[in-house]
């Protein structure tokens, strides 16, 4: 009996992991019933991370009433299990998307619910909590989740600074005390799918700003702030964002939760420890995958990446299956990706794609299928 892994991310603004892994096994099924699916959601600290975590650790949805990026009160998911894990990602109360297109202004947006989010988590009991740090709205440095938290900053004449953006240039002094006595022995750990360090050319600014909806004179407004809340912590802390991979995660967030003894690890490495992935596909015959878009970035800490690293020391063929795959993605194939498929198949409006998204991944898997069984 043939055995097929489907292992698919989330098709962003289109369909959930899951329900791209069930578009895929319809796909199959509908060729021969008898194949053996094993359907296991994946990400890669982005949107969905969460969800993906809390089926893999049994946890129970969690509700809390934060504010999000602008301040106004919304109704926050995490998980938690019965040990004390607790699972979140940045886009629940933080996110990009809770922020409509024509009101996107980083330099107005704070991350203050991540900040109520933990608090929760760590009242509830919470003895390890990962934090998925893809999809942020916000690049304040993780200066409002500090805040939330019970972080106290001050000005040069030990003032204590107002909750705003505008505050974080003027830190001269940093009290962490009550956060640190708030998380006690609490192990945090953050998932990133990026490996952006705080501050410069390839920082949390300049490399993610502008999709948040940041001009070219607040982009030069945030990192400046930025920088010099990074010379503070250094001159505090003796810790270097500018030197520390992920840091500039979320806006900056990473290096926040770094500050604060954060492990830092790969998204997708996280995913694929806690699903006991290579456990599972040692047998297969096919690993099947796919996200949303596809390129040359991918093969960078993505979760096709991921996979194929493992699928590799197996000789397992790997089939991946994108909404977009450009030209550059071919590198993939260098790390055990062994062919790639785009599912648009005709041309279309971005909006009319994403609507059909499921439709033409359950049609190009049953079209691949066929090929394969024809062998």
């Amino acid at each position: 009996m043939t055995k097929i892994v489907i292992a698919c991310d989330s098709f962003k603004e289109s369909m959930t992991a899951q329900e791209a892994c069930l578009a895929i096994e319809r796909g199959i099924k509908t060729v021969d019933s008898s194949v053996d699916c094993l359907l296991i959601p994946m990400a890669d600290g982005g949107e969905g991370t969460t969800e993906v975590l809390m089926q893999s650790l049994n946890a129970m949805i969690c509700n809390v009433i934060v504010k999000n990026p602008f301040g106004k009160k919304i109704c926050a998911t995490y998980g938690m299990n019965k040990d004390g894990v607790a699972v979140m990602e940045v886009a629940a109360s933080c996110g990009i998307n809770l922020i409509p297109r024509e009101k996107r202004d980083p330099t107005q947006a704070l991350s203050y619910g991540l900040g109520e989010m933990l608090k929760d988590a760590l009242f509830k009991g919470a003895k390890k909590i990962i934090i998925g740090l893809g999809g942020s709205g916000t690049n304040d440095g993780g200066y409002g989740m500090l805040c939330a938290l019970g972080a106290k900053f001050y000005d040069c004449h030990h003032c204590l600074l107002p909750i705003e953006i505008d505050s974080i240039s003027k830190i001269h002094e940093i009290d962490l005390s009550s956060v640190y006595k708030l998380l006690g022995n609490c192990q945090l750990i953050v998932a990133s799918d990026v490996e952006n360090v705080f501050t410069g050319p390839t920082g949390a600014t300049f490399v993610f700003g502008k999709q948040k909806g940041a001009s070219g004179e607040q982009l030069q407004y945030l990192e400046e702030s930025l920088v010099h809340f990074q010379k503070v912590i250094q001159k505090q802390y003796d810790i270097d964002l500018a030197q520390i991979k992920k840091s500039g995660s979320a806006g900056g967030l990473g290096g926040a939760l770094y500050l604060l003894g954060a492990q830092m690890m790969s998204g997708i490495d996280l995913i694929l420890e806690v699903t006991q992935f290579e456990k599972y596909i040692q047998n297969a015959d096919y690993i099947m995958t796919g996200e949303g878009s596809i390129d040359s970035q991918t093969v960078h800490g993505k979760t096709i990446s991921g996979i194929a690293k493992i699928a590799l020391k197996y000789s397992i063929p790997v089939i991946a299956f994108g909404g977009r795959v450009t030209e550059d993605a071919q590198n993939l194939y260098d790390i055990g990706v062994t062919a790639l498929f785009s599912i648009t198949n005709e041309v279309k409006t971005l909006s009319k794609a994403l609507v059909d998204g499921k439709k033409y991944l359950e049609i190009t898997a049953n079209n691949i299928y066929r090929l394969l069984e024809s062998k």
